[in-house]
């Protein structure tokens, strides 16, 4: 009996939430194994034994390179049959869930995907549904369970294991590689809202493009990026690329302050991972305002620029 994870990265780079992954399956109270391929493999497998990792597959074959789900999805179902885990996961982002859903077609098997906890034998679970907002209790009955954890369900830690790297030769078709990568884009360097460990946002109660810039000198002061609610996007003040929630990016920052933020479910969503939050706001009914940890009833424009003040201050 294992668990195997199938470890998303991008050219050895491996996510945050491959990490979060690993963590989790050390849960099922089974040894953790990692499946890893394609253009960059072997850098990636030198950072899964930190996590609980104990035995690292390294999946090889001539039609492996850069990302391809099509490809990449039949070499995870060949190592899949050859390896009899009792639990195969993924992180439960877009390629993590795209990946286990290929394996879950070839091998004709049911997969659930976001879940937030599950039982040791990975028959019952939680999932998130609707990008979070409600949590479903689901059985999964199959000889082999399929399933991949939602990013920031956990934690990760490390818990350093053997990490043995080993060769493992798959079956793959050349001709799956029809959904290939041909360019990349960086949007943002350093950094990213993602993993920002603060983040500043702003609502409509911010007013204009112009009227960010206090946001932006508070988060240059925090280390952190600046986010804004999809009323800010539709407005045109800041790119999409700034939104926070579940159209936008998820965030698990240290602390999220979100000023002039109703918070509705949608902005909720991606902002739930926060590890604290608070609110500013005129309105001590708000939905962020009730669930924020802290709260200021007041107006941003004022509380804002007293808080970079105070930080400055304190700073010398």
């Amino acid at each position: 009996m294992s668990v195997l994870v199938i470890i998303e990265h991008d050219r050895g780079a491996v996510p945050e939430a491959m990490f979060e992954a690993l963590t989790a399956a050390r849960g099922f109270g089974m040894p953790v194994h990692a499946a890893v391929m394609g253009e960059g493999a072997a850098d990636a497998a030198t950072a899964l034994g930190a996590y609980g990792a104990e035995t690292v597959h390294h999946l090889t074959s001539a039609a492996l390179g850069d990302y391809s789900p099509e490809a990449w999805g039949a070499a995870a179902a060949d190592a899949v049959a050859k390896l009899s885990p009792s639990i195969v996961m993924s992180a439960g982002t877009d390629r993590g869930n795209e990946l286990m859903a290929q394996v879950a077609a070839r091998m004709d098997l049911p997969f659930v995907a976001n879940c937030v906890e599950a039982s040791a034998d990975g028959s019952t679970m939680t999932r998130a549904q609707w990008g979070g907002a409600l949590h479903e209790a689901t059985t999964l009955d199959a000889p082999t369970k399929l399933l991949s954890f939602n990013p920031h369900a956990v934690e990760a830690t490390e818990a350093p294991a053997a990490g043995a790297v080993l060769e493992l030769a798959v079956e793959v078709d050349a001709s799956l590689n029809r959904t290939i990568i041909k360019d990349r884009v960086v949007l943002s360097e350093g950094i990213t809202l993602a993993t920002a460990p603060v983040v500043v946002s702003g609502g409509r109660a911010v007013g204009s493009e112009e009227a960010f810039a206090p946001l932006e000198e508070l988060a240059a002061e925090l280390g952190g990026k600046v986010g804004c609610s999809r009323a800010v996007t539709n407005n045109g003040w800041r790119p999409h690329s700034d939104q926070v929630g579940q159209t936008g990016t998820r965030i698990a920052p240290t602390i999220y302050i979100a000023s002039g933020i109703s918070g509705a479910t949608q902005h909720w969503v991606g902002a739930m991972g926060s590890k604290n939050i608070l609110a500013i706001n005129t309105d001590p009914e708000a939905n962020m305002v009730t669930k924020a940890g802290w709260a200021v009833i007041a107006d941003l424009h004022e509380v804002i620029p007293a808080i970079t003040e105070e930080v400055r201050k304190r700073r010398g």
